[in-house]
């Protein structure tokens, strides 16, 4: 069926307004002749050429007058000059890939591979391993855009990866010996271990800090009987000497101190495990990465080890302690020294300080839970602020706070020094508790089923938990305290 309006195009162009084209005159459209010779294309008539019969592309119209076609070419040319203009005119702009004037921002690292390739081979090696260059190669504009973005200078936290695979491997073992010895890998007998772990004869046998494997100790000679490893009765039937125990021989003077450094490897159950695994793969191993792995390793040693010279002097003598909470410890100081350093290149700064300063309380309330050691937490974070303030990477833009940076520094390696040698001199004497009467209490709450913090004949673990695996005889009570 033909089209009412094929045979009127005057018809089918008004039909085809809309009310509300303001500005449409119809008579212009209606009665507006082809184009021939002389008459100027209109591009408001292009409709009415197909219509006269005119057929073609949007390029050319066959059998429309040769001046349509070159106009309309003519326009085609001119809009493609237009473009390519405008084109070359955006790409002589300057651009940049910064946002440092932005609040948030993808961290994404700048000019990446030109400083890579500044730094030399070295440089190459580093960038391909996760690794910043070296500080004089790391432009001081690129530390600072970085750190307010949280980028830090190693991709990959290395050594707390190995720490953790390393201490999983040790708590297996534990689990193995316990097994061998009392038939399971939990100790549930005399009385359970709720931290879900082996017993304490058995931490003390793998290497818990433990006094009287150290040194003689009056109250706990290497000749005391304590229930052997494969003991379960309550009171125990199986006992062994202290010199069993620890693994020397019975006329062989205590001087065990790589108990030190061993405890750090060591935990009480999968409970103390899981919670110190969780805060080293996420706290600890942020600040690998911002420190690097080098002074890291420095840091987490210096505050576990010092975390158990500082129990060791104050703590109860007979409580074995394992754990790496002050080696953590540690590595929490480190954010304090972040924190106040480039306090300007924080976000919100005081809302971190009021967070950070409730996460240390509650760590250091944590520590008069019984049975846990909270000389572990407070000697690990002192050592830790001692061991950031000399190597953490700090960033100085102007002369005096590099001065500043560089005396805090000179001052924190001989008060570090001191603080090792005077406490582990005193540890070998015959009461350390004499150097420091009142700090007892920092780890314990006195009552009267502690004699209010004056005995020292009981057994523990510490670093972060507490495990109950206590049986009295003689008057000693026999637990395991956590870090």
């Amino acid at each position: 069926m033909a089209s009412p309006y094929h045979d009127n195009p005057t018809k089918r162009h008004s039909t085809l307004q809309s009310p509300r084209d303001e500005g449409f005159d119809e008579r212009t459209l209606s009665t507006s002749p082809p184009p021939g010779p002389g008459r100027p294309y209109n591009f408001e008539t292009t409709s009415t050429y197909k219509d006269h019969g005119y057929s073609g592309d949007s390029a050319t119209l066959s059998g429309a007058p040769t001046d349509y076609n070159q106009k309309r070419y003519s326009a085609k040319q001119l809009d493609e000059s237009q473009d390519a203009s405008l084109m070359a005119n955006a790409s002589e702009m300057p651009r940049s890939d910064s946002y440092r004037d932005l609040e948030y921002a993808d961290p994404q690292p700048l000019n990446k591979d030109t400083t890579a390739e500044k730094a030399g081979p070295l440089g190459a090696l580093m960038a391909k391993a996760g690794l910043k260059p070296p500080s004089g190669r790391y432009p001081l504009q690129q530390r600072i855009e970085d750190k307010k973005r949280g980028i830090a200078r190693q991709k990959y936290p290395f050594l707390v990866w190995a720490l953790t695979i390393a201490m999983i491997g040790v708590f297996i073992k534990e689990l193995v010996l316990n097994a061998q010895q009392q038939g399971s890998p939990l100790s549930f007998k005399p009385t359970p271990n709720y931290m879900l772990g082996p017993s304490s004869s058995a931490l003390i046998n793998l290497g818990a800090r433990f006094p009287a494997c150290m040194k003689a100790v009056t109250e706990l000679p290497v000749t005391q009987i304590l229930p052997c490893m494969n003991d379960t009765a309550n009171p125990p039937d199986r006992t062994c000497p202290i010199s069993e125990l620890c693994g020397f021989g019975a006329n062989e003077e205590p001087n065990q101190w790589f108990r030190f450094i061993t405890p750090i490897f060591l935990h009480a159950g999968i409970i103390h495990i899981l919670l110190n695994m969780l805060a080293q793969l996420s706290l600890s191993a942020q600040v690998e990465k911002e420190m690097g792995s080098g002074g890291f390793l420095i840091t987490y040693f210096a505050g576990g080890i010092f975390g158990n010279v500082l129990g060791g002097n104050f703590s109860l003598v007979g409580i074995p302690s394992v754990g790496a909470s002050g080696a953590i410890f540690g590595t929490l100081a480190v954010k304090w020294v972040d924190l106040f350093a480039h306090w300007k290149y924080h976000y919100r700064p005081a809302r971190l300080l009021i967070f950070m300063t409730i996460e240390l309380a509650i760590g250091v309330a944590i520590g008069y839970i019984p049975y846990v050691d909270n000389f572990a937490h407070l000697g690990g974070f002192l050592m830790g602020l001692l061991c950031a303030t000399i190597f953490y990477p700090v960033i100085s833009e102007t002369r005096r706070h590099k001065l500043i940076m560089w005396g805090f520094r000179i001052a924190a390696i001989p008060i570090a020094i001191v603080l090792y040698v005077v406490l582990i001199r005193n540890f070998y004497t015959a009461n350390p508790y004499a150097a420091c009467e009142g700090c007892r209490y920092l780890s314990c709450w006195p009552t009267s089923s502690n004699n209010y913090c004056k005995g020292f004949v009981s057994l523990s673990c510490n670093h972060g938990c507490f495990a109950n695996l206590s049986f009295c005889r003689t008057g000693l009570t026999y637990t395991t305290t956590t870090n």
